[in-house]
């Protein structure tokens, strides 16, 4: 078990182990794999809500709405829209923002 965790980055859980334990021709029930990872101490990485990264401001003017909300175009490059998001890698957080045109759903910038 530990093995197939620190194949896995150490973050396979009880599941995620014992299914590979499976592929790897070991029989063995998913409760005897729970139990075992208990004493030995092992869990996986669980996943959660992201932490919150914007905080708005109530008193703050909001920006106009461009677009009014209709986010449908006749011909490429009439409306494009943008969008950040965070994406967690081994080094750390990077942010990643990208243009959209509308018309293709394609990112062009």
């Amino acid at each position: 078990m530990a093995r197939i965790r620190r194949d896995n980055h150490a973050v396979y859980g009880v599941r995620k182990v014992w299914r590979q334990l499976q592929r790897d021709g070991t029989c063995v029930a998913h409760c005897t794999v729970k139990s075992l990872m208990r004493v030995a101490g092992l869990q996986g990485v669980m996943r959660g809500r992201g932490k919150r990264t914007t905080r708005p401001d109530a008193a703050a003017e909001s920006s106009a709405d461009l677009v009014q909300r209709q986010f449908a175009a006749a011909q490429p490059n009439q409306l494009w829209v943008a969008d950040v998001t965070c994406v967690a890698t081994c080094r750390g957080v990077v942010y990643v923002a990208f243009v959209i045109d509308v018309f293709l759903g394609r990112i062009v910038g």
